[in-house]
């Protein structure tokens, strides 16, 4: 692996030592959960890939907070083949049942991973953590060299066999040639709009309180998701006997929330969500996201494509957006794999990957955003006539096997046209 040093190793401007050319089979843009992730299953098919990174060396992007992350089995199926999951240096929390209830409204749907021959339906990971095991595990690869830190500014003119990438750095801006660019570079993508691609932007009114809490009973492997007028307040079982708390406040309420002293934002918790778990004893230090969705017009564009966040951005709903993303780049890389011993395989950017592609995300892709987008809009709409379809939805849910049997897929990852990895 090739990494560029920061400019202050520097006695003066230079190239990337060690590397001769500007040309990669693969450029990924952003170095974030799903870009990371990309990079580490194309180097196991030897794909020469360049990735491009804002962070500078030593530093995790600001995604690797201390948010929690729900990782759907089949999540934590790929990131341990791809040697990722090993890597982490605190336990994770298992998800073994799924409880989910609105407030005011009757009925409930409870899930365990038992009644399916499950031990879990998946694992709860600390951002932070996760990072820290991504970039040990790019530390172990030889086969792509990373641009860090670096920042893609736009394309020159096409060869038609290759898309110019304009980075900018220290040292000034260069030009790397790519065979295919993946735009891994989040929800406001840079890549997607110099690319001429649209977006939908869904804005939920809402804005997202994440901390660490501890509470009276330990967690015992229960996700909790407790709907409100103002969006759901969710409880995670982590592996070191706190909850990952996600508290959404209708974003006018926000500054208010955000002002609220230690004790009065436990009381806020405890009357949105209530008392499965006890009183809430103390918090961690709280951040705070607007939820904000946005969905790309369009997936490719002529040796280009779009995987994660800047393909779409889901709300935290469900916890699908990351395992959604990861789906998008393992189905990419099961892809170009495929086609190795093929003249295709010699040009990951070909047309006709590009629409495999296309064709191999769409039933996932448009399951996933449906139900994370309609759950975040019905459980969130106040109107007294809803009240009675919802208790009703809930209540069959919790009930018919053939509709849980479609839930739980869903929340273990198994949409679609799953990845290998990921089975």
């Amino acid at each position: 692996m090739q990494d560029r040093p920061h400019s202050s190793e520097l006695a003066r401007p230079r190239p990337y030592h060690g590397v001769m050319k500007a040309e990669h089979d693969v450029v990924i843009v952003g170095g974030g959960l799903v870009g990371a992730s990309l990079a580490i299953a194309l180097d196991r098919l030897g794909v020469d890939t360049g990735l491009v990174e804002a962070t500078p060396a030593g530093a995790l992007p600001a995604v690797f907070d201390q948010r929690n992350l729900s990782f759907a089995a089949a999540t934590v199926h790929a990131l341990t083949a791809l040697g990722v999951m090993q890597k982490l240096a605190h336990a994770t929390g298992p998800i073994r049942r799924i409880h989910v209830s609105r407030r005011g409204d009757l009925g409930r749907i409870r899930l365990a991973a038992a009644d399916y021959g499950r031990d879990a339906f998946g694992q709860v990971v600390v951002a932070s953590d996760f990072g820290a095991a991504l970039e040990s595990r790019l530390g172990e690869l030889t086969r792509f060299t990373r641009y860090r830190p670096a920042r893609f500014v736009g394309f020159d003119d096409d060869t038609g066999e290759t898309r110019r990438v304009r980075i900018v750095d220290d040292d000034g801006e260069r030009v790397i040639d790519a065979r295919l660019v993946v735009a891994a570079d989040g929800t406001r993508s840079g890549v997607r709009a110099a690319l001429g691609i649209g977006s939908e932007e869904r804005d939920y009114a809402q804005t997202l309180f994440v901390a660490r809490m501890r509470a009276e009973r330990a967690p015992d492997g229960t996700a909790y998701e407790r709907l409100g007028d103002d969006g759901p307040t969710a409880l995670l079982p982590r592996g070191d006997r706190h909850f990952g708390v996600v508290h959404a406040v209708a974003r006018e309420h926000a500054d208010a929330v955000a002002a609220l002293d230690d004790e009065a934002w436990r009381e806020r918790v405890q009357q949105a969500f209530g008392w499965r778990v006890g009183r809430f004893l103390d918090s961690g230090p709280r951040s705070l996201y607007p939820a904000i969705g946005a969905v790309a017009d369009a997936l490719v564009a002529p040796r280009a494509v779009l995987v994660g966040n800047a393909a779409q951005t889901l709300h935290p709903i469900g916890a699908q957006g990351f395992n959604l993303g990861l789906r998008d780049a393992l189905t990419l890389a099961e892809l170009i794999e495929s086609r190795l011993s093929t003249k295709i395989a010699a040009d990951p950017g070909a047309d006709e990957l590009l629409a495999a592609y296309v064709a191999r995300r769409r039933e996932d892709r448009e399951r996933t955003l449906g139900f994370s987008d309609g759950l975040a809009r019905l459980t969130a709409n106040t109107s007294p006539l809803l009240r009675p379809l919802r208790s009703l939805g809930l209540l069959a849910l919790d009930r018919v096997p053939s509709m849980q049997g479609m839930l739980v897929g869903g929340a273990m990852g198994f949409r679609g046209d799953v990845p290998r990895l990921c089975r």
